[in-house]
């Protein structure tokens, strides 16, 4: 069952995080819409409401996901890059994916936003100063701060593991 739920394993924050960490992370980050519409696209608008797993989200709920989630995130690097250690807003993702738009709207609404959200917060990133990647925000749920070069590798992991669980849908 672990091996459903994290198929990519869980992310895991590198020792030291270096440059090519952000390249790759960055450039995770910037394709992951196309890359995720491909996989949709395969799968058929028959398989939307399709679980990825026994007990899991279906395709529809996980892209509706991804749209809901990185917004969240490109909020959070908004405000750690203008503010001095920001608390964030946590939400609850699971409550989110049960919501009308998380079961019912087209996939097609969730990509768009995708596209566009992902192709700004690519521009950003690009354009961060090394200095820019030590700021944080602090995560109330865990308690403790978060910078952003990490929260870039987990969201680039985040959209991997989304994108590894579509892949495991018959």
């Amino acid at each position: 069952m672990e091996n459903l739920r994290y198929p990519i394993g869980k992310y895991k924050v590198p020792a030291e995080i270096t440059a090519k960490h952000l390249e790759d992370w960055i450039t995770q980050i910037e394709t992951l819409p196309g890359r995720l519409r491909e996989k949709v696209i395969q799968l058929g608008p028959e398989h939307a409401d399709t679980p990825y797993r026994e007990g899991g989200w279906t395709v529809r709920q996980v892209v509706n996901h991804l749209a809901d989630s990185h917004m969240n995130s490109f909020v959070r690097f908004k405000l750690a890059l203008t503010e001095e250690n920001p608390t964030i807003r946590p939400y609850y993702e699971a409550l989110w994916a049960e919501m009308p738009d998380g079961k019912e709207v087209p996939v097609e609404w969730s990509l768009s936003i995708l596209e566009g959200l992902h192709g700004r917060w690519a521009y950003l990133l690009k354009n961060m100063t090394e200095a820019d990647w030590s700021k944080t925000f602090y995560h109330p749920e865990h308690k403790k701060s978060m910078p952003l070069n990490a929260a870039a590798g987990m969201y680039a992991w985040h959209g991997n593991h989304h994108l590894a669980h579509l892949g495991l849908v018959e």
